[in-house]
């Protein structure tokens, strides 16, 4: 700036020429002559640096794109720029969508996004839901850790999702009470709905899981006379279980952070967001499809009467549980389970005075004559 007045200073004078000037100054003529009329409209601060950036921008994001990717984000506010942007893809009736990157800087130039801390990962396991290639191939159930209501009261969300599809099936706010009682009614419902999975995926926790032969219990034991398969994720791994698990935590942020005032409240917060979960939010392992547009109910439909108990072969033994959890060998009770009272169960011939033990096509365990007990596997062992 001291240059640029003293340069003017001089050409005022009338002793030196925008030639010379520009020779001793190091600046082409044209310099010399933008300057000198600059001065001439603008005084002195005319001479000022100015901004090199252009004044009309022709890939500028269209205000009506930027309003519109505001109100989106107003109305579902956990919703990330990949969501945003699919939903405004999809909706949008203005302008050209723009790119992700430009949607994220819109969000955070407006104070509506943040830097994500970054976590480290374990090793990944192998995916056991790999298998899941279609609706209702596998259902995924498992309660969300329980939280109190405004009111004080307990709420153990119940939820179960299509492992394939992340369909929503359910979401239901229990109370102190988690037995199967409370939820065989829900797992009907959906049933009824929905129609019955090949699979259903749980934790060992109960009432999906207890501590008997084969883990057996009273909700399983149901499950297993549906024809459904019970597969349950290892002990201390709910990874095996990621997309329930990762499920959990938009749960938890759309509908408990904070919780309602009451469990009614609560509850109407679940089925507002299963909604909107199934039917209107994208997810990228779904080419940021929503659920709905992946899934579809099974043509199994929800018996009005338990199906027939499996046909075991000729050379098989039959034996009925009684109410005790026993049957009888040659005269003598022999310990089995209390979850399977009222159920008839098969023995298989495996070598002299050994029978492996059936419910269903699930093999629980190896019956010892010679010791009249029942040995469990450390795992599931189901015949296709």
């Amino acid at each position: 700036m001291k240059e640029r007045l003293k340069m003017m200073g001089e050409y005022l004078s009338g002793g030196h020429g925008p030639a010379e000037l520009a020779r001793r100054y190091g600046v082409s003529r044209k310099t010399i002559y933008e300057w000198i009329a600059r001065y001439e409209q603008q005084g002195v601060e005319g001479l000022k640096e100015r901004s090199s950036a252009p004044h009309h921008h022709p890939n500028a994001t269209h205000k009506e794109v930027i309003d519109e990717i505001l109100r989106l984000k107003a109305q579902w506010p956990h919703w990330g720029a990949p969501k945003l942007l699919a939903r405004l893809q999809r909706e949008m009736k203005v302008g050209a969508c723009p790119a992700e990157s430009t949607v994220s800087e819109i969000l955070k130039r407006h104070g509506l996004s943040f830097a994500r801390k970054k976590r480290r990962h374990a090793v990944p396991s192998s995916q056991p839901l790999a298998h899941a290639q279609e609706p209702n191939a596998v259902w995924c159930v498992d309660f969300k850790g329980w939280f109190r209501t405004g009111d004080g009261s307990k709420c153990s969300p119940l939820t179960l999702t299509d492992a394939y599809s992340r369909y929503l099936l359910r979401c239901q706010g229990l109370g102190e009470s988690t037995g199967h009682q409370l939820v065989q009614p829900i797992m009907i419902s959906a049933f009824r709905e929905h129609g019955i999975p090949w699979a259903i995926r749980s934790d060992n926790g109960p009432p999906f899981a207890a501590c008997t032969l084969g883990g057996l219990s009273k909700l399983s034991v149901w499950w297993l006379r549906l024809g459904i398969k019970v597969e349950r994720i290892q002990p201390g791994k709910p990874q095996q279980n990621g997309r329930h698990e990762r499920f959990h935590r938009t749960l938890q942020q759309h509908t408990a952070a904070p919780p309602a005032g009451t469990l009614a409240a609560q509850q109407r917060r679940f089925e507002q967001f299963r909604r909107e979960y199934n039917q209107h939010r994208p997810h990228e392992a779904l080419g940021q499809d929503t659920p709905a547009q992946h899934y579809e109910p099974s043509h199994r439909e929800y018996p009005s009467r338990l199906p027939a108990a499996r046909e075991f072969p000729d050379d098989w033994k039959k034996r009925r549980i009684r109410t005790t959890g026993q049957m009888k060998w040659n005269g003598m009770p022999v310990q089995v389970t209390g979850a399977l009272a009222e159920q008839e169960v098969g023995l298989e011939p495996v070598d002299d005075g050994r029978w492996a033990l059936w419910f269903q096509e699930l093999e629980l365990g190896i019956f010892d004559e010679r010791t009249m007990s029942v040995k469990g596997h450390k795992s599931l062992h189901s015949r296709a």
